[in-house]
């Protein structure tokens, strides 16, 4: 099969003059000699294999490509959702390195890492509005905390203030403390504001999905990192349950008189998830735990492992906490992967993605057709949230434009049809998630414009592009016409080995079971089981690292297998720091191999030939017609010292 991706890319050979010059055309495409160049140079990067002969290989190989994609295409591969999001997706990681500016995920990533090392202690208070709340409301939410703020910077307490006034529930207990925290354990306005303010200072009104914030900042610190820790938990009816508390400070004295944490845990604790595995919980860091402060300061409390706690009395019961290890913040090096994954969920990202495009549009010459959004928005009825949305406007407004880019403009048409060909079950309003459509649209024709772009001063990014895009159509095609076929037409894949068997002929065999392990006491124990001719147990069996048959083992198949005597009966053999069990049950003469023995070569061997009488067809409905001047100079241009 040819491999059109990956590869080091070498600089383009000098073009003749009269560019562009055309290498074959094929279904009404054309190859120029600059791609084929780029192509065959990526795939063969030695440079002894620049000959004549290579040239006209690769140049075959390609036709027989091309006449495949060019069918897929055909077929409307190309024009489905399935292939759409497969190729946005690669196109995606593919465009980065090419772009200027599009950093966001990386810059916010870095930002998150900084803030990583850092824990912040605040105090809020909020004024609850909706998100989607008529803007009296909102006017109404924001001048109510302004007063409050200017009561605060008048010298009143903020944590009396938000402890009376405060909409957080939580503030009539803690008074708007919400203790230490660090990146992405709040929502993201407010992490910006109490990660750029200075310590004791009040905020200006932030506005969230919650409503509007007033956050004063108590303290940083650097952070600690995450703990594991073990528990043994007596959960109680109610606070002063001495009974409980008299419990819990007896299983302390028997931990003191050395009786087994494990032990204990599974006698005692109430957590029935960890109490059978030492009470072990998971890792955690500063913030994870805000419902049960009092756990996670005595937890962050013990240094050395095994350590453990004395008994304290939190709001779920009474605990003793026993640590295993302290985790430091990671380098940036080792944390960036999966930090990026939550940055990329995360509100964020998607708040600066949007400035970022608004800005990118702008700078497009983004102009929309007075009144057409409105209309569009107008059509969105509850049919889109099914994704079954139909458009049902007038023609006039089918046909009209919709916005334009660098002066080019874009109808409704393909508006609609993207939508269409979109949408998905949502939960939004109609309109809000039309309206997420039709933006996604722009983007997606200004990214496709900005490829036009790049492609004409880096045509490397064109090709690579095109690679990707070829390579996901030929998968879906040859799915279908070769490896599918030869796996599902179980009669036509024996009627093919019927037909040859004369190709699966093998010498002398044997039928063998072959058992192997790196456990020396396993392979003494099981070699003394089956020399009495017992079986063996199907635990026993498990444990082993490898274990293949009753099979025919053919010479070359297996190294274990060709060392040992080829006898009948159990034979032991040491190979590489591995243990081997070979029970050979016949000698199997020379002959035809059967079906079931060498199923997988069949398949291989019937797909090769659905495949060679598939691209015959193909070459003749979508024959190529070569240029003799392109293909001379492709020619010269690979074979020059």
């Amino acid at each position: 099969m040819l491999c059109l991706v990956g590869g080091p890319v070498f600089p383009q050979a000098r073009p003749p003059k009269d560019r562009p010059l055309t290498l074959f055309t094929l279904g009404g495409t054309s190859v120029s000699t600059e791609e084929f160049l780029y192509l065959f140079r990526k795939n063969h990067p030695r440079k002894e294999d620049h000959t004549e002969a290579k040239v006209n290989e690769y140049l075959d190989l390609l036709v027989a490509f091309k006449a495949k994609v060019t069918e897929a295409k055909e077929r409307g591969y190309d024009t489905t959702r399935a292939f759409q999001r497969e190729f946005a997706n690669y196109r995606e990681e593919l465009r980065r390195p090419y772009l200027k500016g599009n950093d966001v995920l990386d810059r916010l990533t870095r930002q998150a890492y900084e803030r990583m090392n850092l824990e912040v202690r605040a105090s809020h208070l909020l004024i609850g509005v909706k998100n989607d709340a008529p803007p009296a409301d909102t006017l109404a939410a924001f001048e109510r905390i302004m007063k409050f703020r200017e009561r605060i910077l008048a010298g009143e307490d903020f944590a009396t203030l938000a402890r009376t006034y405060s909409e957080d529930p939580s503030a009539r207990i803690n008074a708007g403390d919400l203790g230490y925290f660090t990146v992405l354990q709040m929502v993201y306005p407010f992490e910006e504001a109490a990660y750029t303010l200075k310590t004791g200072e009040i905020s200006k009104p932030v506005r969230t999905r919650l409503g509007y914030h007033l956050i004063k900042v108590v303290d940083r610190r650097l952070a600690r990192g995450e703990v594991e820790v073990s528990h043994i938990i007596l959960r109680t009816g109610t606070p002063d349950d001495k009974k409980v508390k008299a419990k819990i400070f007896e299983i302390h004295t028997q931990l003191q008189g050395g009786r087994a944490w494990d032990e204990l845990c599974r006698e005692y604790s109430d957590d029935q998830s960890t109490k059978n595995s030492g009470g072990r919980l998971r890792p955690f860091g500063v913030g994870a735990l805000a419902g049960v402060p009092e756990f996670e300061a005595v937890a962050f409390s013990l240094h050395e492992p095994g350590e453990v706690s004395d008994p304290f009395q939190s709001a779920y019961g009474w605990h003793i906490v026993r640590l295993e290890r302290r985790i430091p913040v990671p380098s940036f090096e080792t944390a960036q992967e999966s930090l990026r994954r939550r940055v990329s969920r995360d509100e964020r990202f998607q708040l600066e993605e949007a400035q970022f495009n608004a800005a990118k549009l702008k700078s497009f010459g983004y102009q929309e057709q007075p009144g057409i959004r409105a209309q569009l928005l107008g059509l969105a009825d509850s049919s889109i949230l099914r994704a079954t949305w139909r458009f049902r406007g007038s023609k006039e407004l089918l046909e009209a434009p919709f916005f334009s880019l660098r002066a080019r403009p874009y109808l409704v048409s393909e508006a609609v049809s993207f939508v269409r060909l979109e949408q998905q079950p949502q939960t939004l309003a109609p309109s809000s998630y039309m309206e997420q459509l039709l933006d996604r649209f722009a983007r997606t024709k200004m990214e496709e414009l900005e490829e036009e772009e790049i492609t004409k001063t880096k045509p490397a990014y064109g090709y690579l592009l095109n690679e990707y895009r070829e390579g996901i159509l030929l998968f879906t095609i040859m799915e279908k016409e070769v490896w599918n076929k030869a796996t599902e037409d179980s009669l036509a894949l024996h009627a093919y080995y019927e037909h040859n068997k004369d190709k699966y002929q093998a010498g002398e065999r044997v039928r063998a079971t072959l058992l192997a392990t790196e456990d020396s006491v396993l392979h003494t124990n099981v070699r003394t089981v089956l020399q009495r001719g017992d079986s063996l147990r199907p635990d026993q069996v498990k444990k082993f690292r490898s274990v293949q048959g009753p099979r025919n083992f053919a010479p070359g198949e297996s190294k274990a297998v060709d060392r040992v005597p080829r006898t009948i009966g159990l034979h032991a053999i040491r190979l590489d720091e591995t243990y081997y069990l070979v029970q050979i049950s016949t000698l199997v003469p020379p002959g035809i191999r059967g079906f079931a023995e060498i199923r997988s070569q069949v398949i291989s061997d019937y797909q090769d030939q659905l495949e060679k009488e598939w691209v015959k067809q193909l070459r003749t409905k979508y024959p190529a017609k070569f240029n003799s001047k392109g293909k001379k100079y492709v020619i010269q241009e690979l074979t020059r010292p």
